[in-house]
């Protein structure tokens, strides 16, 4: 069965670098800007994650993502700017629309927190082989059936994309209208959740039988193909970012302590 994953292979320090040491740094930059709450912790985790992006060549590949994330992004400013119960100060003003300052820094602040996720975690996905992760996952003492949900969450999108895609191509080639008008696209989408959901289905069965012959459920003690590859570099990045992360908590209860 082919493996459908987000992952970019690009040889980069990215991609060698040990699965462990890109979630932990998910749980720093997610954590830290949380316990922080200021909006330049977000903006420096942000470029941080851009930073890395870019240099492991894959930063294009997160533009569809940023886009898709804006419909949300201009829905909460939208809400939060106009009926924030905080709203006191006029900002500034879009015809009979009033958009006050408390609630454009609010939505802000969540609009840079979802942004700053978005790209921790593309730093992890686009740059972590599933079956790498599920591996050490396994080795570390993780069921064998924590692995494969971690397995599936990772190829879920991608495989429905190219479910989505075949069904389409197959429709167009049966003359049915998958272009145009928002009502023409609106009538093809319709036909396609059948396939969609009878397609995976029929996958969850074949990916269940060809664990079963493979010996998923055997109880004998396992090998792997590969040796642990957690480097003293990862290690110091775990080390560094383990730190941070407490650090900011100490300091955040420090602070609401004294204050």
């Amino acid at each position: 069965m082919k493996s459908i994953s987000l992952y970019v292979n690009k040889d980069t320090f990215l991609t060698r670098m040990h699965p462990f040491t890109k979630f932990l740094y998910i749980a720093a930059a997610i954590s830290i800007s949380l316990i922080s709450g200021r909006m330049r912790t977000f903006c420096l985790f942000i470029g941080i994650s851009f930073a890395l992006l870019i240099s492991g060549k894959i930063v294009r590949k997160v533009f569809p993502l940023i886009a898709f994330s804006f419909t949300i992004l201009i829905t909460i400013f939208l809400i939060h700017g106009l009926f924030h119960d905080g709203n006191v100060t006029p900002l500034f003003s879009v015809g009979p629309l009033r958009f006050y300052r408390e609630g454009i820094v609010y939505a802000a602040k969540i609009g840079l927190n979802i942004l700053n996720m978005l790209l921790a975690f593309a730093v992890f996905v686009l740059t972590t082989k599933p079956a790498e992760l599920v591996e050490d996952l396994e080795r570390i003492g993780f069921s064998p059936k924590f692995g494969y949900i971690v397995s599936s969450v990772f190829q879920i999108i991608p495989q429905m994309s190219q479910t989505m895609n075949t069904i389409l191509d197959a429709q167009r080639s049966r003359g049915m209208e998958t272009e145009g008008s928002l009502i023409t696209r609106a009538k093809s989408f319709l036909p396609l959740i059948s396939p969609v959901v009878m397609s995976s289905l029929i996958n969850t069965r074949e990916r269940a039988l060809a664990l079963e012959i493979r010996g998923f459920e055997a109880k004998q003690k396992r090998t792997y193909l590969r040796e642990d590859k957690m480097k003293a570099s990862d290690r110091a990045l775990c080390i560094v970012m383990t730190a941070a992360i407490a650090g900011a908590i100490v300091w955040r209860v420090a602070a609401y302590v004294l204050y």
